[in-house]
Order: C-alpha cells, then sequence, then structure tokens
C-alpha cells in the first residue's frame, strides 16, 4: 500500500516547508542606523539562515531525532493495518459474515487509533519545531542587526518570506552567508560532522488506503 509521509522539515539540508514558514514569526524587516548619504539595501533569507547556523542544523536534527521513535511507532502501526486489510481482502470468500463483519471493525478501530495518534504526534512536533525555530531566530536577528550596523546597511528586506515584494537583488546584496558565518563564529558552535544529518520524515500521516478494506455483510 502506498502511503505520504510528510516531512515536516529538512531544516538540516537548509529548507523550511512554507506551512512553516507561515506560522514562523516574521523577522523586523527593518534595522536602522542614522541616515549618511544614499539607502544601501541588503536582502537576507531569514529563515534559511536561522536552519543553517551550527546550532540551527544541530538542534533541528535533534528534535527529529527525538521524535524518530515515535515516527516508527506510527509506521508500525500502519504497517499492521495493511497487513490486516489485505488478510480480508484475500481470506473473505472463506470467512463467515460474522468473522468479516469482527475483523473489518477491528481495522476501522485501529485506523482511528492511527489517525488521532498522527494528529498529536504532529501537532507536538510541529510546536516543538516552531519553539525551537522561535529561540533561535530571535539571536541570530541580533547578530544580524549588529552586522548591518558595523557595514551601514540602512535597510535590510526578508526574501524567505513567501511574499516578498524583492523581485531582483544582486549577489553583492544578500547578506545570508556573512550573517550565517557572523552567528556561528559568535555561538562557538561546530558544525556538524560530514553526512550527519537528521532522519528523513517528521511524524507520518495517517494512512490513505490503495483499497479499502471489504464492506462487512449486512445482517
Amino acid at each position: 500500500m502506498k502511503r505520504s509521509f510528510v516531512l515536516i522539515a529538512s531544516l538540516a539540508a537548509g529548507l523550511v516547508l512554507p506551512a512553516f514558514a507561515q506560522k514562523a514569526p516574521a523577522a523586523p524587516a527593518t534595522a536602522t542606523v542614522p541616515a549618511a548619504g544614499p539607502a544601501k539595501v541588503a536582502v537576507i533569507a531569514f529563515q534559511v539562515a536561522v536552519a543553517q547556523t551550527n546550532e540551527g542544523q544541530r538542534d533541528f536534527a535533534d528534535l527529529q531525532k527525538k521524535f524518530e521513535p515515535k515516527r516508527q511507532q506510527l509506521k508500525q502501526l500502519s504497517d499492521q493495518i495493511d497487513q490486516l486489510t489485505k488478510n480480508l481482502q484475500t481470506q473473505a470468500n472463506n470467512l463467515s459474515p460474522e468473522e468479516q463483519q469482527t475483523r473489518a471493525r477491528a481495522i476501522d478501530e485501529k485506523k482511528k487509533e492511527l489517525d488521532r495518534d498522527s494528529q498529536d504526534a504532529q501537532s507536538d512536533f510541529q510546536q516543538a519545531m516552531q519553539d525551537t525555530y522561535n529561540g533561535l531566530a530571535s539571536k541570530v536577528y541580533d547578530v544580524m542587526e549588529a552586522y548591518v550596523q558595523k557595514h551601514g546597511y540602512t535597510l535590510v528586506l526578508d526574501i524567505s518570506q513567501q511574499q516578498s515584494p524583492v523581485l531582483y537583488a544582486s549577489n553583492g546584496t544578500n547578506i545570508t552567508k556573512e550573517v550565517i558565518d557572523a552567528y556561528n563564529t559568535k555561538s562557538g558552535i561546530p558544525a556538524p560532522a560530514a553526512g550527519a544529518q537528521a532522519p528523513a520524515g517528521g511524524i507520518p500521516e495517517a494512512p490513505r488506503p490503495s483499497a479499502p478494506a471489504p464492506a462487512a455483510p449486512k445482517q
């Protein structure tokens, strides 16, 4: 049976899903310095910067690992439902109507259990992701503010927002990497080991059966 697994976040690779980005608090769009001469504008992919700091990669990978046992537990329940459904489909002709009905009810109960547990796990995981991002984002913003003040920028635009007004920006105006490097230097946290990354996927959704279990016979 095919099923879809939601990748809550692939933050270790520097990606932030749109749904998560919409919930994340928008960083202040400007960092004000005393005006002197022409405006100096910079752009930054702020959410990407947060995720790609050494601390961000470490914390988001740790979060994925923390929820991995729950993900495996839900996958096992999903696989169990698959097997029970397959057995009922292949053995239906050899079962009495009462036995078919009993098995169909058992499958339905397990599906309800999986749906409830998946929703709870998704909610817990997303909240943990949000809390982790918020705590780190405030610290990255402070480093960004110090950087733009030091270099005389008068306006900083966040190009990681889905509705960013920026249509074009030259590479020379993008300070994402510079802010990441500045934060890594300040935090002193080393880069993740080569090849180390968060487990693929977050918390799985409830399965979407390719074929429903046979309907229980009417009595």
